[in-house]
């Protein structure tokens, strides 16, 4: 089978650094006594994660959890309650924030200071907005056009945007909120430039091709909306976390297959993926 991967895909600046981060401390740590946590799962990644528990890395989810050690803050960030919390009980932290995820939570606490009431747009659930939901004060999540009504009439707005959001999604919710009540609307970007140019690459191969293939985590928003975009142009658009996941039976019938993925998706799932659909025969049963 002939298989087209996209330009742009696979492990982001952000995620690459956060996996080498958590390497390094776990040689460091051979040997020694001291535990090394991940407050959360340091990427949306199940292959991952458990490749780097097998090391030593211990994910868990409330800072109560922790005792002592190393604590690692994952690629999503942490609220400064969290880290404050962590500074109390005196453990060494190593802060593997993604950069531009640690520029949003700067910017909603410099637009509190400014008397803008915050707006976030994006999944209240993911972990990275409640980390900058913790940066600014009664800050207000808008993930569709149902959350409008939690915004206050005539009010000085600060709107940033979940990073791994698509232009086309921020673009809608940013004509929505434009066309209620305010004083003022203050829109700063902080959209990741590398999730649109996966993004893009991914449109634009899934229009190719006869099947698409999205690999990454269920739980990863980023690849959740590549296979968003993707099903949008292609009906033959499938989300699946590895090849295991595959349904043969689907690729009967066609010729030429495309491969996307996740900003968390590591490339040996990808090179495996990649190499057993070259090798497969749509041809017999």
């Amino acid at each position: 089978m002939k298989v087209i991967v996209a330009e742009k895909c696979g492990f982001c600046h952000g995620v690459r650094n956060a996996i080498s981060i958590a390497e390094k401390i776990l040689v460091y740590k051979e040997g020694r006594e001291n535990d090394v946590y991940s407050l959360g799962p340091i990427i949306h990644n199940k292959d991952m994660v458990e490749r780097l528990a097998e090391s030593g890395l211990k994910t868990v989810n409330k800072v109560e959890e922790i005792q002592s050690g190393t604590v690692l803050i994952r690629s999503h960030g942490a609220a400064p309650e969290q880290i404050a919390k962590l500074k109390e009980k005196g453990v060494n932290i190593v802060d593997a924030t993604c950069v531009l995820v640690k520029r949003v939570q700067h910017i909603a606490e410099e637009l509190a200071r400014d008397g803008y009431k915050v707006v976030i747009i994006g999944d209240q659930n993911h972990p990275e907005v409640r980390a900058v939901v913790g940066c600014a004060r009664d800050a207000i999540v808008i993930a569709d056009e149902s959350d409008l009504h939690k915004l206050p009439e005539n009010a000085k707005l600060g709107i940033v945007c979940q990073t791994t959001q698509s232009r086309e999604y921020f673009s809608r919710m940013l004509g929505a909120i434009a066309r209620g009540s305010f004083s003022e609307l203050k829109v700063i970007n902080t959209l990741c430039e590398e999730a649109i140019k996966r993004q893009e690459s991914a449109v634009q191969l899934c229009k190719q091709v006869g099947i698409m293939f999205v690999l990454g985590s269920l739980e990863s928003a980023n690849t959740r909306k590549l296979a968003e975009l993707c099903k949008k142009y292609n009906s033959e658009t499938f989300h699946l976390q590895n090849w295991n996941e595959l349904d043969k039976n689907m690729l009967f019938g066609k010729n030429v297959a495309g491969v996307t993925a996740g900003a968390s998706t590591p490339e040996w799932i990808i090179d495996e993926f990649v190499e057993n659909l070259e090798a497969f025969d749509t041809g017999s049963r």
